[in-house]
């Protein structure tokens, strides 16, 4: 598959507006900041931006937000910028290191078209490249599997090679797109049901019985996590056939990620209102995230 291997302004009032439709949310505009997570220290060390992304490296435990201000580092305390202050709506990681995918529009000031249309990182995010429909597409959902990347921009596409597109015909508008580079499977979040395909995004089924998910995220090949509007996180370990519920974080949920260790262990990270937060069991109990050897700083987020 030869895209995994080879080597300020809002969004269009299309997408925008099937977001928001689909899980009655609010657009990506500022608003009065949430308090930080109970126990958390208290001075500002994350951005003050909304999370549209979230990524962990399961190698070097890098923990990556997409904002609307751009990439930033959060291992570490203060978060670290990376790269162009692009508004990036649409973030995936490509399961080799440093190689990334996002969509949005350039920051103020640049050269880049807006929309920017799909770019591709291949250090991290610290430089970022066009591969295909800048000016036309700004996508707020965006994967990539082992089939190739799936994305909407008001329209669901599929890529194989990130260059060329193919439009599928849905009856849904998918508020997050979860996939994994080892596997053809993708599910699609969506007000009326969560769907899933399991040909790279070719056909989509509503999947029987599952609860109504928000954000979704694969762990696995075979291990997926979702988070329901009401915050409540499940869990599938079937590529999302089936889910069983856990516990809640403390606050709304913007983003979420996840990981799987070769023992089965399931970490999970969600960015909230409040502040980042983590699981070291499944998504039975949350606690702040604090970056093992951080010293005093802030676990608030805040939009």
């Amino acid at each position: 598959m030869s895209v995994l291997r080879k080597p300020r302004k809002r969004p269009t009032a299309m997408v925008s507006a099937a977001v928001a439709i689909t899980f009655l949310l609010p657009a990506c505009s500022p608003a009065l900041p949430s308090p930080p997570i109970a126990g958390s220290p208290l001075n500002n060390a994350l951005p003050d931006a909304h999370v549209h992304g979230l990524s962990a490296d399961p190698a070097s435990g890098q923990l990556l937000l997409a904002t609307h201000e751009g990439l930033f580092d959060v291992t570490s305390r203060p978060a670290v910028k990376i790269g162009p202050t692009n508004d990036l709506m649409g973030y995936a990681t490509a399961g080799e290191p440093e190689v990334l995918f996002a969509s949005g529009h350039p920051g103020p000031g640049t050269a880049a078209p807006d929309p920017l249309g799909l770019i591709k990182s291949t250090d991290g995010g610290k430089t970022w490249q066009p591969l295909s429909r800048q000016g036309e597409s700004d996508f707020h959902a965006l994967t990539v599997t082992g089939s190739g990347l799936v994305a909407f921009d008001g329209t669901l596409r599929t890529s194989t090679d990130g260059t060329s597109w193919k439009a599928v015909g849905v009856d849904f508008h998918p508020a997050a797109l979860a996939g994994h580079p080892g596997s053809a499977t993708v599910l699609a979040t969506a007000q009326d049901g969560l769907r899933r395909s399991t040909d790279g995004g070719a056909t989509w089924t509503k999947v029987p019985g599952a609860p109504v998910i928000q954000f979704a995220a694969f762990a696995s090949v075979q291990t997926a996590v979702g988070v329901a509007p009401d915050g409540t996180v499940y869990r599938s370990d079937n590529g999302g056939a089936t889910w069983k519920a856990a516990g809640k974080p403390t606050g709304p949920v913007q983003a979420v990620a996840a990981n799987q260790s070769s023992d089965g262990k399931l970490r999970i990270w969600v960015a909230t209102a409040q502040g980042l937060e983590t699981s070291a069991d499944g998504g039975q109990t949350f606690s702040a995230y604090d970056p093992a050897g951080a010293g005093p700083g802030s676990t608030a987020v805040t939009r």
